[in-house]
């Protein structure tokens, strides 16, 4: 693991964000799993200037973020703070204001590259945050998963005369150079240049990083030595939480989380990088529902960091060890359980619906399937399941206290909760047991 200097984690703060005072202990524990840096993906918990209206009602004040860095100056941690570029752009594209900047009139998450105001907007989001996060070595900027990118006629018509790489690099060209010009080094997402020509992959090695991302088994060393081959400087990305489901998943499968930091370790040991980050996302997009609380992935975090430093990771038992001797296991084991309460509850309810209306539809198919009761007996038992997970949710808003804002917790709940008893509603005849 000599060829790995740069052993980060990544705190997405675009849901269940910690409160000011779990922001802080959260570094010191990144610090004792000997990790050395963290990507902080601020979006809308930032205390924004460039426009306040970017704020979350939660955002965090000048005063948490100074008090942030100067933790994770103390403990010697860097910070590299994540600025979206191009897709995954929901926080300021939302606003009306900003709808003239949208790809896509209908779709806030992806910029146009060609829009008037479109580079303003970005650059004026990164000069507020890193004017907020002192002395700087790297700077994110995304860049990946524009899912609208290139399907507007404007963009679609660049594309055809002058290429993919040149609208993409056309408004984060100078961002970047603006960067380096500050001696800050810029990093890239690698996604949405895998389809690009050599040529035109090696116009990025003077301006930027890319970092690799591969959250299911393990990455494509071909990826990654193709983007090596063009002199440009390699991280990796594996995943400790945030990966595993369809983005509503309350707990990781910390098996595989395991794997895909290792399979990440192994990697590192043949291949120079300059780093490897251990992701965890909170939201798979910012108007998608919060998924896996980080203090319910301890368990995680603990054993993909000693893959990532020691190319062995620990078991489970050893994991709750390391937890227990600083003094996170009695938290990690009430939300882990609350979260995987929630969990079975949940997925019992939706398994029982699915159930009651395959039922209802062979009995409007065949009548000789009526008046058997199955339907009432599946309808009761989603009931009881519903019940189930909304006791589960006031575990988890417990277990959570002082750990999360109460709202944001207050929404996860929700989040789960609310879509089984509007689903239940439908269509049942039994509905009046609902609420």
């Amino acid at each position: 693991m000599a060829s790995i200097f740069t052993r980060g984690v990544h705190l997405d703060l675009k849901g269940l964000p910690p409160t000011p005072q779990r922001l802080l202990e959260l570094l010191d524990l990144f610090a004792a799993l000997r990790f050395n840096c963290v990507l902080v993906e601020w979006e809308d918990s930032f205390p924004w200037e460039c426009d306040p209206r970017f704020r979350s009602e939660t955002a965090y004040t000048v005063e948490d973020v100074d008090a942030f860095h100067d933790r994770a100056c103390a403990l010697g941690l860097e910070i590299i703070p994540l600025v979206q570029s191009l897709g995954h752009m929901e926080t300021p594209l939302r606003l009306d204001d900003y709808r003239p900047l949208r790809e896509l009139p209908e779709r806030c998450d992806g910029l146009n590259p060609l829009a008037p105001g479109a580079r303003e907007l970005v650059q004026r989001m990164v000069d507020d945050v890193a004017h907020r996060s002192g002395a700087l070595k790297h700077f994110h900027l995304g860049g990946d998963e524009a899912f609208t990118f290139g399907r507007s006629p404007q963009t679609r018509a660049y594309i055809e005369r002058h290429g993919k790489p040149s609208l993409y690099l056309h408004p984060i060209r100078p961002i970047l150079e603006s960067l380096n010009a500050r001696g800050v080094r810029p990093i890239l997402w690698h996604d949405m240049m895998v389809e690009w020509d050599d040529f035109s992959i090696a116009e990025i090695a003077p301006l930027a990083d890319v970092m690799v991302w591969a959250y299911r088994g393990s990455p494509d060393a071909k990826v990654i030595e193709r983007f090596r081959r063009a002199g440009i400087n390699v991280w990796g990305a594996c995943a400790f939480k945030g990966a595993d489901s369809r983005g509503d998943g309350e707990l990781p499968d910390v098996a595989q989380r395991v794997a895909n930091a290792t399979a990440w370790a192994a990697i590192a040991s043949r291949v120079p990088l300059k780093g490897i980050v251990a992701t965890g996302w909170s939201r798979y997009q910012t108007n998608r529902v919060q998924c896996e609380p980080l203090d319910g992935a301890l368990d995680s975090l603990v054993r993909c960091a000693a893959a990532l430093n020691d190319n062995e990771p620990l078991d489970a038992d050893a994991a709750k060890a390391r937890l227990a001797s600083l003094g996170e296991l009695g938290n990690f084991r009430a939300c882990a359980g609350a979260l995987r309460r929630l969990s079975d509850a949940r997925r019992s309810a939706w398994e029982f619906l699915r159930l009651r209306h395959e039922q209802m539809s062979l009995e409007r198919r065949d009548a000789r399937r009526r008046e058997s009761g199955v339907a009432e007996e599946l309808s009761r038992l989603a009931r009881e399941q519903i019940a189930a997970t909304g006791a589960a949710g006031e575990a988890v808003k417990h277990a959570f206290a002082g750990l999360v804002p109460g709202v944001w917790v207050e929404a996860f709940v929700a989040e789960r909760v609310i879509p089984l008893i509007e689903s239940a509603k439908t269509a049942d005849p039994y509905e009046s047991h609902y609420q």
